[in-house]
């Protein structure tokens, strides 16, 4: 079989990278075509071939020093052409699966055809859309042959909000990630490394609804562990700087794939307490290095409790959030117990192994 995994703005280098490996594994030529890709083989030694193919007088443009509204431009003057080029490229593929589509006016026309084309939906509707984004993206799960969603949340979305097919939504669960896995690792930042006592980890870009303020709130009158906020803000921040107390660790910087390890290990657990969500692929990065997770209960996060390596509140509820998060921290064999589950949860229901099958399932049904 002969599969392209197409992302053209590499927004999931990471997930694209194990998906193509475990396809890869399981006997299927795959390659992949995206733009320039951040990272190298997540996942041991690549197995397919990559194909850095959008985008690339807009990345030549960033490296001299052109960002912004500029850089914005340019790859939008690159994107028909490069999708095009692409829609040639598509006939030596029995099925196109595309991880990403971000100009959804046009992507509906420039879709490949002749052959099954496949659109995972990462996130089920754009957060914050531009004018006439909604309807277009409708348009698009309309065009595409089959849709994955992450979880049964993100499916009843597509059915009971959009009007899709339910037999064109089919729900395969993220897999489990582990950036900087057989690279040489970087240690903890200086000023962290000598950090004694329980460490609560909040990872990943800083947005507003990702419930920052609400873990802050809940936060006051948590003694004897630090909580440590890390990630590339897409928000002020200085409000939240200005009222967390004494043991809150504010880390705003891009963290490297080799140093992820270092901070995944150090947490005693994850806390995501995000207002909306599917899935995260922060959660599965935690999941894959066996850490335990406090989760807001939106989206598919019950989905992951039902494992027994998550543990739910209810999402905006702070004083929930408090109790929960010294529930945790007072009780070291329920962290041991969820550790072990996490780890079961990661070999087991969300391997890569494993959710390459059903992928291989879908495109052979897709054939037929």
């Amino acid at each position: 079989m002969r599969v392209h995994v197409v992302d053209p703005s590499s927004y999931t280098p990471a997930y694209d990278d194990a998906l193509c490996s475990a396809l890869a594994q399981a006997g299927v030529e795959v390659q992949l075509f995206t733009s320039r890709f951040q990272y190298g083989p997540l996942h041991g030694e690549r197995a397919y071939l990559r194909n850095e193919f959008f985008y690339r007088r807009s990345h030549s443009s960033a490296r001299s020093g052109q960002r912004g509204h500029t850089g914005v431009a340019v790859k939008l003057f690159e994107h028909i052409p490069d999708m095009l080029r692409y829609r040639a490229a598509a006939r030596s593929a029995e099925i196109v699966h595309f991880q990403w589509l971000t100009v959804q006016p046009l992507d509906i026309h420039l879709l490949p055809s002749g052959r099954p084309v496949v659109l995972t939906a990462h996130d089920i509707l754009p957060r914050e859309p531009r004018t006439g984004q909604l309807r277009a993206q409708r348009r698009l799960y309309e065009r595409v042959d089959a849709i994955v969603v992450h979880s049964f949340h993100g499916q009843r979305r597509l059915v009971e909000e959009l009007g899709v097919d339910h037999e064109r939504v089919h729900v395969i669960p993220h897999g489990v990630l582990r950036p900087g896995a057989g690279q040489p690792e970087l240690p903890l930042p200086e000023g962290l490394r000598e950090v004694r006592g329980q460490v609560v980890l909040f990872f990943g870009l800083l947005r507003p609804y990702k419930g920052i303020e609400l873990l802050l709130d809940a936060w006051s009158g948590v003694d004897g562990a630090e909580l440590w906020i890390v990630g590339m803000p897409r928000m002020d921040t200085s409000a939240l700087r200005a009222k967390a107390p004494a043991n809150v660790r504010f880390l705003e910087s891009f963290i490297p794939n080799a140093q992820i390890p270092a901070f995944m290990r150090r947490a005693s657990f994850v806390v995501l307490p995000y207002s909306e969500i599917d899935q995260s692929g922060v959660l599965f990065t935690a999941l894959g290095y066996g850490r335990p997770l406090l989760l807001s209960d939106v989206g598919g996060f019950p989905e992951v409790a039902h494992t027994g390596a998550a543990r739910l509140f209810n999402a905006g509820d702070a004083d929930a959030l408090r109790q929960a998060l010294l529930d945790l921290l007072r009780n070291e064999a329920v962290l041991v117990d969820m550790c072990a589950k996490a780890r079961a949860a990661a070999d087991g229901c969300y391997s890569w192994h494993s959710l390459a099958r059903r992928h291989l399932d879908l495109y052979a049904q897709l054939l037929d």
